[in-house]
């Protein structure tokens, strides 16, 4: 992808990848960056390529001593050519309000429900490895995903309204860290959590926020006790939304951004889908500098080691890994 040939537009990534072997080359370049292509089962370096197959075949000698290009990937076993996932990899990337199942399936000519999957296994992809401990100024702030009650079914409000109450029914609390930079982008990790205690709360601050660092939150009581390990200042919304330096108004952002993409684009998330929205948004947000072929290749490079299938995502297994 490094090519002078690369596509920059999305018109240029159509017309590119609609050639297999731009395809290839593509993803091969992200797989084999020196040049020499192993086979996946041994590791052997004796392989060669079968054009006529599209295939490749290892001289070692073990079971499926063929393979092609998408063992090993998020692509593996899918009957959906590099042609279509490529260019749907380069719109989910681009799109700044995400883009939905049914338009992907018009733009790819593919079923609503085969584009769900694809968009599923794609949003892996974009899952950032963990990346250390956020430093210096760090915001902390939650918010609230989900579908108005009134908009529910009878029986859909009353089993929410039992568990969680009127207030936040059919609710889902989102929590995120955005670590301020004067030079470079914010960047953002997102948890969605499974209660609004603060034993969860403090638990996800202390997992990503290195101790010393300057905590701004708003006055959510869950955040008390910080103190002890942070800098933590508190600004409460009753009051002001800004005190100076003090704010968590770049969390305010990203919630905007997050919630224009949910209520504009997918209309409605499961919450059981949810994180997989949230890693789409957080992806988009923290390479938003960089251009549409450079946020592609790095999410490209997401796609090695990861497998999702169908069993998985409907909940029936746990998700693999190669």
């Amino acid at each position: 992808m490094a090519s002078h040939h690369a596509p920059k537009t999305l018109r240029e990534a159509i017309l590119f990848f609609a050639d297999y072997e731009n395809c290839r080359k593509a993803v091969e370049a992200i797989r084999w960056p020196d040049g020499v292509v192993r086979c996946p089962t041994c590791g052997s370096e004796h392989v060669i390529y079968l054009a006529t197959q599209r295939r490749f075949k290892c001289y070692a000698k073990h079971p499926k001593a063929q393979f092609s290009l998408k063992v090993g990937t998020i692509f593996e076993d899918s009957p959906i050519g590099l042609e279509k996932w490529l260019p749907a990899l380069w719109l989910l990337t681009n799109c700044k309000n995400g883009i939905s199942s049914y338009e992907l399936a018009r733009a790819l000519g593919v079923t609503q429900k085969t584009a769900w999957f694809m968009l599923s296994r794609l949003r892996l992809a974009l899952q950032s490895e963990n990346g250390g401990k956020m430093d210096g100024t760090v915001e902390a702030d939650e918010t609230y995903i989900g579908g108005k009650a009134r908009n529910m079914h009878l029986a859909k409000k009353r089993r929410v309204m039992m568990k969680r109450g009127r207030s936040i029914a059919g609710k889902v609390a989102v929590m995120a860290l955005l670590q301020r930079h004067d030079n470079t982008p914010n960047r953002v990790k997102l948890h969605v959590l499974h209660s609004l205690r603060r034993n969860e709360v403090q638990g996800i601050v202390r997992e990503n926020v290195a101790k010393g660092a300057n905590l701004h939150t708003d006055a959510f009581h869950s955040y008390t006790g910080l103190i002890a390990d942070y800098s933590h200042k508190v600004i409460d919304h009753a009051e002001t939304y800004v005190d100076g330096e003090v704010h968590t108004n770049n969390c305010e952002n990203f919630w905007a951004l997050l919630k224009r993409s949910i209520r504009g684009t997918y209309v409605s998330v499961e919450p059981f889908h949810l994180f997989r929205y949230l890693d789409e948004q957080a992806f988009r947000f923290n390479n938003r500098v960089m251009n549409d072929a450079e946020r592609f290749v790095i999410a490209l490079k997401g796609i090695i080691h990861k497998r999702l299938t169908y069993t998985a995502l409907t909940g029936s297994e746990l998700p693999q890994t190669c």
